[in-house]
């Protein structure tokens, strides 16, 4: 059987990805390279002033891995993602502030307080909120999931 035939269902992208060549809405572009941009000075930061001390080596390390793979998860640009991008970027910022109380160490602080600020934006939030790549409605007048009559299937199950 194949794609083509009556019954059949054409293969459909999963829910929250995007179609091949059209590109992220601006505010998840800005926010991935926000992200990118962060661990980028984190782990120039982290690793210049970590003096070889190993824990500190480490701790910088997975650091930068966690906002690599926050970075590309923000970039499906998913509510999943918008979510969980706030949550570990408000971690980051407890742990900047922590650092900063306890070690008068800033890195990273000013930084995390930028990304969710700006994750916090309406426009930003709108961005993740929709859902990409979503198939078109049928416009007034058009014929949806029903005949030529235009009723559609719930319409001829009540009568």
């Amino acid at each position: 059987m194949s794609a083509s035939e009556p019954g059949r269902r054409p293969w459909r992208r999963r829910l929250g990805t995007r179609a091949p060549g059209r590109p992220a809405p601006a505010p998840v572009r800005l926010v991935t390279r926000l992200v990118v941009a962060q661990a980028a000075a984190a782990a120039t930061v982290g690793l210049a002033f970590s003096r070889r001390h190993l824990p500190s080596v480490l701790i910088t390390l997975a650091l930068v891995v966690s906002l690599v793979l926050l970075a590309l998860l923000v970039r499906s640009g998913t509510r999943a993602a918008w979510v969980t991008a706030l949550g570990v970027e408000s971690v980051f910022l407890l742990y900047g502030v922590s650092g900063f109380v306890f070690a008068r160490y800033v890195g990273g602080t000013l930084f995390a307080l930028v990304v969710a600020g700006t994750l916090l934006h309406p426009a930003v939030a709108r961005a993740y909120s929709a859902v990409p790549g979503g198939a078109p409605r049928p416009q007034r007048g058009e014929v949806g999931f029903g005949d030529a009559t235009g009723e559609t299937f719930g319409e001829h199950a009540a009568g």
